[in-house]
């Protein structure tokens, strides 16, 4: 997971240079550098003659629209796709592609649309970053619906796919603000398949001073499914073109693994490890009264807060407007919705307005109805120096039952100007939250 961010910084710098080169004319500069580390970029994706514009974003979702044989307006009963399960191709009947097959990009016009910017500007100018996470999922599918190739489908004949979001890789952002004024550039290609699984990296850009500067990336893993969405798909393997390539497509199965372990090792599975029972035992000492007769009665040291003081929570209808392409809750407004009252808490809790600097890694555990109450409860569960580690449950109620079950869990970490309160849990449980986040923190801190 954590040497997730070096393969996308490659993906990125591998097909960096041919945009940059579109914006200015001159040959591209070496690749983006940060802090951590840097890349210089292929050349042969200059040179490539493949047409990779997919237009605006609205053009986009009507593409696959079209490609799924799917038309506007809401339908209780979604228009049935099952006369598609007999074109479903075998694997081996699906020819390799190359990464570039799969190469894309596709704007948001905020320059030109009055009303689309609305939409995504905030009080201050800037642009809603939970408005981008919900078009980099969407694109995600976009670059999967580039990759597939399928010789023997009848032409006419809409495609037999499904694509859902198993889970987003961590997402880092850099220090440009997105301008709510001028037009943002999305791009993206697969990085990595399995038999029915798809990697794909997304980057986004913005021009700034007659450039365009990237402001975040991730890394999508993605599932095929067939047309009723009731089974896997098979999707076309990828022929590396040469040996950036391989070694892209080399990280993905590590990805994977790296994956596995990191779920197997979850706090909420094992018990902590050595380090950690110390730092519960002096998060224990810390909170209670020297007083040996005082053992039941816990104590707040100056300068600190109860974790179970620093929440904010909402609960939220869902609506058709909110749909993907299957009639379920669309992932990218559980991702907007989550960010947004993620920050909402973190501002809160630090009395400033916060910078978004990382979110972890993402998975969607169970498909959610458009008809659903969504209850978001965003915990402050870590802090150091200056920043708030955030841990956001979305829950699914049912109002007939008061059952909710748990769909998602986002971890975000925020930066402020100053210092701030440290938190502290109060119980074991919020304990176990407190070395989860710090988890994730120290992950997202730690050299790449």
């Amino acid at each position: 997971m954590l040497r997730s961010l070096g393969v996308a910084e490659k993906c990125w710098s591998f097909m960096q240079g041919r945009n940059l080169m579109k914006v200015s004319g001159k040959q591209a500069p070496n690749a983006w550098i940060t802090s951590r580390r840097h890349y210089s970029p292929a050349i042969h994706i200059h040179r490539s003659t493949v047409a990779n514009e997919s237009g605006t974003m609205a053009e986009v979702k009507q593409g696959m629209m079209k490609r799924l044989g799917l038309e506007p307006g809401y339908n209780p009963q979604p228009k049935s796709r099952e006369h598609l399960l007999k074109y479903q191709p075998k694997l081996e009947d699906l020819p390799p592609r190359a990464m570039l097959d799969s190469f894309t990009s596709a704007t948001i016009p905020l320059s030109t649309d009055p009303t689309l910017q609305d939409k995504y500007v905030s009080y201050q100018g800037n642009v809603r970053m939970g408005r981008l996470l919900e078009d980099m999922d969407l694109f995600a599918a976009w670059c999967c619906h580039k990759h597939l190739k399928l010789p023997n489908l009848p032409e006419g004949v809409h495609l037999p796919y499904t694509f859902v979001t198993i889970l987003v890789d961590r997402i880092d952002f850099t220090n440009v603000l997105a301008d709510g004024t001028k037009d943002i550039r999305l791009s993206g290609h697969v990085s990595w398949v399995g038999t029915s699984s798809i990697e794909v990296v997304v980057w986004l850009e913005q021009i700034v001073g007659g450039k365009y500067e990237k402001l975040t990336r991730a890394l999508f893993l993605m599932a095929a499914r067939n047309a009723t969405n009731t089974s896997a798909a098979p999707v076309n393997p990828i022929n590396p073109a040469n040996e950036e390539e391989k070694e892209i497509l080399a990280g993905g199965a590590d990805r994977k693994k790296r994956r596995q372990t990191l779920m197997a090792q979850s706090i909420f599975k094992v018990e902590p490890n050595d380090p950690e029972q110390t730092l519960m035992y002096e998060l224990y000492q810390r909170t209670t009264p020297a007083n040996t007769l005082q053992l039941n009665k816990r104590i707040l040291p100056p300068n600190c807060r109860w974790m179970a003081n620093s929440f904010q929570m909402s609960t939220i209808p869902s609506f058709p407007e909110h749909r993907n392409h299957h009639n379920r809750v669309f992932g990218g407004f559980l991702m907007r919705s989550a960010l947004e009252i993620s920050w909402a808490a973190a501002f809160l809790y630090c009395k400033s307005r916060p910078k978004l600097e990382h979110i972890s890694d993402i998975s969607f555990e169970k498909p959610v109805s458009v008809d659903s109450f969504i209850k978001m409860t965003a915990y402050v569960v870590y802090t150091k120096k200056n920043y708030v580690q955030i841990m956001t449950v979305a829950d699914v109620l049912d109002p007939h039952t008061d059952s909710q079950v748990t769909t998602n869990t986002f971890y975000y970490t925020f930066s402020c100007n100053e210092d701030v309160t440290e938190v502290l849990p109060r119980s074991y449980h919020e304990t176990m939250w407190y070395i989860q986040g710090r988890r994730k923190f120290e992950a997202c801190r730690a050299p790449q």
